[in-house]
């Protein structure tokens, strides 16, 4: 795919592209390693196993998710919030902002 004019964030390992600019949802979320944004939609990723995971918002069935081409891991993917106030981060994906570079 051509994402020429499509600002986007890539893996800051090996600058694959991971999400279009057009998917960031939120800039206001905490990851493992510090500040994370939310996406609608990510690419080029592998999803991992899913585990339920206790998050400073509640109990959620996560999987992490890494770069398909070095597989460095990026973040997790929302599969399951167990609080109804938090469903509307079920299918999202958080990356973490250490690990992506965004591209003009």
């Amino acid at each position: 795919m051509d994402y020429a004019g499509h600002p986007l964030y890539s893996c800051r390992n090996c600058q694959n592209p991971i999400a279009l600019r057009t998917d960031l949802l939120s800039k206001s979320f905490i990851g493992k390693t510090g500040p994370a944004y939310m996406f609608a939609h990510a690419m080029n990723i592998i999803v991992g196993q899913k585990e339920d995971r206790k998050l400073i918002t509640g109990l959620f069935t996560v999987a992490d998710i890494y770069c398909s081409n070095c597989g460095e891991t990026l973040g997790w993917k929302y599969v399951r919030a167990y609080d109804d106030r938090q469903k509307f981060k079920e299918g999202r994906f958080i990356i973490e902002r250490a690990k992506i570079a965004k591209e003009y």
